[in-house]
């Protein structure tokens, strides 16, 4: 079984919380990227989460696809936040997530262009960019983020750096 998570480079953890994709519990349904729009009220365009799905392969004489999980990965030194002139994309001290102040938003798209990632959307309708916040607003009321919570397989575990092993995790994953 393999887990997802994020690391720095040379293993490095890059904030306090993390989302773990349990990629044989995923069926590639897309009811986080859903949610996630739902919750953050987005229209057609950008996606602060995404499935992305692997080729269709033959294993042992059956067709299987694989699934990953992309969202922010609130950097430990997020290049969003140093190109930001305005300072709307900011990172939070208490638990490094990386989010964007819309009132202080000019839409310059300095982050979008920054980010190596290609984390930092553009939002057409309100002419500002919008990312992953770990659906911030819940996290201080001690909930899950949207995507999280909402995932049809329970595939997604959002934890923290409690749980930074990934063996402990993958045994999470399957609860």
């Amino acid at each position: 079984m393999f887990c997802q998570g994020k690391k720095a480079s040379g293993g490095a953890l890059m904030s306090k919380y993390y989302i773990y994709l349990n990629t044989e519990r995923c069926i590639g349904c897309h009811a986080c990227e859903v949610h996630c729009k739902t919750k953050n009220d987005l229209p057609v365009g950008p996606r602060l989460c995404r499935i992305i799905e692997s080729e269709i392969k033959l294993i042992g004489g059956l067709p299987r696809q694989k699934f990953a999980f992309k969202t922010c990965f609130h950097c430990e030194d997020p290049k969003c936040v140093k190109a930001c002139p305005t300072g709307a994309m900011q990172k939070r001290s208490k638990d490094g997530i990386v989010f964007v102040e819309q009132s202080l938003c000019d839409g310059c798209k300095a982050c979008i262009t920054a980010c190596p990632w290609e984390i930092p959307q553009w939002n057409h309708e309100t002419g500002k960019v919008v990312k992953c916040d770990y659906c911030k607003d819940r996290v201080d009321q001690g909930l899950e983020p949207a995507c999280v919570t909402k995932c049809t397989t329970k595939a997604l575990k959002f934890v923290t750096k409690h749980q930074e092993q990934k063996k402990e995790i993958c045994e999470l994953s399957h609860q």
